[in-house]
């Protein structure tokens, strides 16, 4: 197709799942369903460019951020790349013996389509489910997928953790009109951190207030900062302090700025106090730190107690 493409992870014939990274120019239309492995189910992570997805009368509609799951089944199945904005997109493509083994029969709420795949038997009917927007939380899963935390020879076994981990987040439907206060009230506080989350990577130099913050995502700061410890297992403070430290690290690997450069690019204006949190969360200096991470000696980060 003239993409860049590349196979993440995964080989659908023998593991039952497949990863694979795709990036097209959005200057003419492509025709997406002839890569689709017959009764499979995949997951498309939408990132860049627009796209359809037809089967009968269900039809999906991708924008950029947005994530959705079709069955190619013994009926036609159309997909098409739009001609537009540029594509970039993950797919996810399990097997219906992968899906069986990780759900079977008896997991309540799983989505008609996926249970249908699952089911054994003849090939069923294509279908497409509705597409929804990626959340932050999933922004940053889909993100990782490129680049695994994790050793190569520790990666098998990270990518296989992530394909269940994806099934938990797009295969199962939202839970009925009478769901729980307690599981409503749940879902609005992780919806509301992940919301907090994206504002204050925004501006690491210049992170809003507490009360700014409450009052983008209607919150008291009380109430907000209570929340935000109890999920998240820190103070937004010291989240803060992670993320600009992660980001520092991040630039510093990639070669092309000073420590100084760095330190102010995250916000910090003292040149000893970022390298004294520098090597509190990485156990190792700034200055050191690409050459600690291009010999596997540095160490994980860990979270700000």
């Amino acid at each position: 197709m003239g993409a860049r493409w590349r196979q993440l992870f995964g080989d659908f014939n023998r593991l039952g799942i497949s990863f694979e990274w795709h990036e097209l120019a959005g200057g003419r239309e492509v025709d997406w369903a002839q890569s689709f492995h017959p009764d499979s189910v995949e997951l498309c992570l939408n990132l860049a460019g627009l796209a359809e997805v037809q089967a009968g009368d269900t039809a999906a509609s991708f924008t950029a951020g947005t994530a959705g799951f079709y069955r190619r089944g013994r009926s036609p199945l159309s997909a098409r790349r739009l001609a537009g904005p540029d594509h970039q997109f993950i797919t996810v493509e399990y097997s219906p013996a992968f899906l069986e083994k990780h759900l079977g029969t008896g997991v309540e709420d799983v989505h008609p389509l996926v249970r249908s795949a699952c089911s054994g038997g003849k090939m069923g009917l294509s279908s497409a489910a509705p597409v929804e927007p990626l959340s932050a939380r999933q922004r940053e899963l889909v993100v990782s997928l490129r680049q695994p935390p994790v050793l190569a020879s520790a990666q098998s076994l990270w990518f296989q953790a992530k394909a269940v981990e994806l099934m938990g987040e797009f295969f199962f439907q939202p839970p009925p009109q009478n769901e729980l206060f307690c599981h409503r009230h749940q879902r609005v506080a992780r919806d509301r951190i992940e919301q907090v989350t994206a504002i204050l990577k925004r501006d690491l130099v210049n992170p809003p207030t507490l009360q700014d913050i409450g009052r983008e995502v209607g919150c008291s700061p009380f109430y907000l900062s209570r929340t935000f410890s109890k999920e998240k297992g820190q103070t937004i403070p010291q989240f803060i302090r992670q993320i600009r430290l992660e980001r520092a690290a991040a630039l510093l690997r990639l070669g092309e700025h000073n420590v100084t450069e760095v330190a102010l690019e995250v916000g910090y204006s003292s040149l000893s106090h970022f390298s004294q949190a520098f090597h509190q969360l990485f156990g190792c200096c700034p200055g050191l730190y690409p050459m600690a991470t291009s010999s596997q000696k540095i160490k994980a980060p860990r979270a700000s107690a």
